[in-house]
C-alpha cells in the first residue's frame, strides 16, 4: 500500500516526438486521433522505464497536458491558473527565482465530468504497478490571485467561491474513487512558500497575512479529503519547478506545526534538494502514524548525486523523526510544464534509479 520507499512526484521529461506532434495538432496539422496516439505511446514507454527502474508506483507522466495544473482548472471554468506577467526563461546556470504566476477566475468553477478517469484507467490497464494521480490543490488559485482574482467577475463573494472549489475537488475525488482509484497526489506548493519573506510581503501588499491563511488553506482542504477512507491522499509541497527554476524559498519552520497537525493528510512529499529549503528540524512536529518522503534528489540539474551523501541526510532527518515514517524521492517533478526541466532522459532514469536503489539499501525495499 501506498506511499513507498521510493517515490516519485509524477510529471516526466516529455519525448521529443511528443512534443513534435503537439506543436503539430496546434497548429491544425494533425488531428486529435493521431496526437492520442502518440501520447498513448509516450505513456507506455513512460510506464516501461517507471517499471524497469524498480518502482511500485506509476504515473502517466503528465503527457496528456502542457501543466497538470491549467489542464485541471480549465475543465472547471474559464480560467486560467497560471497567466505570467514577464516571461523568463532558465539558463545553463544554477536555478533561479521565476516571476510567480498569477491565477485569471472569468467564471465559476464547475465540476461537470471525471478529469482524470480515462487517465487512471488508460495507466492501470498498462501495468501492475499502483497508479498515482496528480491534482492541484485546491488553494491554489487563491494564493496566486487572492480574493481579488475570485471577486473581479465570476464572484460576488467568498464562502460561494470556497464552496464551489470544495465542491468541484471533491466531486473529482469521487469519481477516482469510484473508478478503483487509491493513489491521488495534491499539489498545493503554496505551504512551502509561506515562509519566504518575499512572499510574505507580496500577500500582504494585496491584504493577505501569510499566517491567517495557513488556517484558512487547511480548512479548506480538510473539507476537500474528508471522506475517502480507501484513498491515500497526500500533498507535495515544494517552492516552485517551472523550467528549471523556483518561485521562493524558506524553511518549512513557519507551516510545519499546524501542516502536520491539524491538516487531514497522512502523507507530505517535502522539497529537500537544496539549502532553500531550510533544515530538517520542521519534522519535528510531525506526529506518530503520518508519513514524509524526502526529496533529496534533484530534478533541475544533471548532477547525480552520490548515494552516500543521500544515506547521510536520510540519516540526519531521523534525529526528528523514526526511519519507519520516511521515503525518498527527487524534490519535484522532471516537468511540471511540457518544455521540462534542463536535464537528459538519461539523466532522468538515472535519479529515477538512485531513488529506488537508495529506497532498498536503507529500508529493504522500494
Amino acid at each position: 500500500m501506498p506511499p513507498f520507499r521510493a517515490e516519485h512526484i509524477g510529471s516526466l521529461l516529455r519525448p521529443a516526438p511528443l512534443l513534435e506532434l503537439r506543436r503539430r495538432h496546434a497548429l491544425r496539422q494533425i488531428d486529435d486521433a493521431t496526437l492520442r496516439a502518440g501520447e498513448d505511446k509516450a505513456i507506455r514507454d513512460a510506464v516501461a522505464l517507471q517499471e524497469r527502474v524498480g518502482l511500485r508506483l506509476a504515473t502517466d507522466g503528465e503527457f496528456r497536458r502542457r501543466s497538470y495544473h491549467a489542464f485541471f482548472f480549465a475543465q472547471l471554468g474559464d480560467i486560467e491558473p497560471d497567466w505570467v506577467p514577464e516571461q523568463t526563461t532558465a539558463d545553463a546556470g544554477a536555478p533561479r527565482r521565476a516571476v510567480q504566476p498569477v491565477a485569471r477566475i472569468r467564471s465559476p468553477l464547475k465540476w461537470t465530468r471525471p478529469i482524470h478517469v480515462d487517465d487512471f484507467n488508460f495507466v492501470k490497464s498498462l501495468t501492475g504497478l499502483c497508479p498515482k494521480i496528480t491534482i492541484p490543490g485546491p488553494c491554489a488559485l487563491h494564493f496566486r490571485g487572492g480574493d481579488a482574482a475570485a471577486l473581479a467577475s465570476a464572484y460576488t463573494d467568498m464562502e460561494t467561491y470556497w464552496g464551489d472549489t470544495v465542491e468541484a475537488f471533491r466531486k473529482e475525488l469521487t469519481a477516482l474513487a469510484a473508478a478503483g482509484c487509491t493513489y491521488v497526489q495534491i499539489d498545493e506548493t503554496a505551504f512551502a512558500k509561506f515562509g519566504d519573506p518575499e512572499v510574505q510581503a507580496a500577500l500582504a501588499e494585496r491584504g493577505d497575512h501569510w499566517s491567517r491563511l495557513i488556517d484558512r488553506y487547511i480548512e479548506i482542504t480538510n473539507r476537500v479529503v474528508r471522506g475517502f477512507p480507501g484513498m491515500t491522499i497526500g500533498m507535495h509541497l515544494c517552492r516552485g519547478n517551472r523550467a528549471g527554476q523556483f518561485h521562493s524559498e524558506g524553511s518549512y519552520e513557519n507551516v510545519a506545526e499546524r501542516l502536520f497537525n491539524k491538516l487531514r493528510i497522512n502523507t507530505f512529499w517535502l522539497e529537500y534538494d537544496s539549502p532553500r529549503a531550510g533544515d530538517f528540524s520542521p519534522l519535528r512536529f510531525v506526529p506518530k502514524g503520518k508519513h514524509v518522503v524526502l526529496g533529496l534528489v534533484s530534478t533541475k540539474s544533471n548532477e547525480i548525486e552520490d548515494r552516500k551523501d543521500l544515506l547521510t541526510r536520510i540519516d540526519a532527518a531521523t534525529k526528528y523523526i523514526d526511519l519507519e515514517h520516511l521515503s525518498i524521492s527527487p524534490q519535484c517533478g522532471f516537468a511540471s510544464i511540457d518544455i521540462g526541466n534542463p536535464i537528459t532522459p538519461e539523466t532522468q532514469e538515472a535519479k529515477l534509479r538512485l531513488v529506488v536503489d537508495t529506497a532498498r539499501e536503507v529500508w529493504g525495499e522500494a
